[in-house]
């Protein structure tokens, strides 16, 4: 997936917020707050890194060679994805869509009904 595709996409998904909290290397993406991806800005080969299932990051780390434990994150829960082309679109689409569900399914009531209440309208 080529990384102009990928933050368009990144940036569609309900609620999500795009900026740069740590320098211009980093694009972060957020929803309500939380982090669920970023996508690295100055690289040669561009690289996202979203949060995940542990389980399903020790089985995407082992069949990868362009999927590593989250490049400085927690490496239990996150993993860092080199754009290469190892990793097919709908993949990486899918792993976006879980790292988003995760981080929503964590976030309080409140914050739930609030990012509902913008999807409607």
């Amino acid at each position: 997936m080529k990384k102009n595709k990928l933050e368009k996409y990144l940036s569609s998904l309900n609620g999500s917020d795009g900026s740069y909290p740590f320098g211009p290397d980093a694009l972060v993406f957020k929803v309500m707050g939380k982090m669920f991806a970023l996508v690295s800005q100055n690289e040669k080969i561009p690289r996202v890194t979203l949060k995940c299932a542990p389980a399903d990051a020790e089985v995407l780390v082992s069949e990868f060679e362009s999927v590593i434990p989250g490049y400085y994150m927690n490496k239990k829960h996150w993993i860092t994805i080199s754009l290469v082309g190892e990793v097919s679109d709908e993949m990486i689409t899918d792993l976006v869509n879980g790292s988003y569900e995760l981080v929503v399914s964590k976030l309080t009531k409140a914050d739930r009904n609030k990012l509902e209440q913008q999807q409607l309208t």
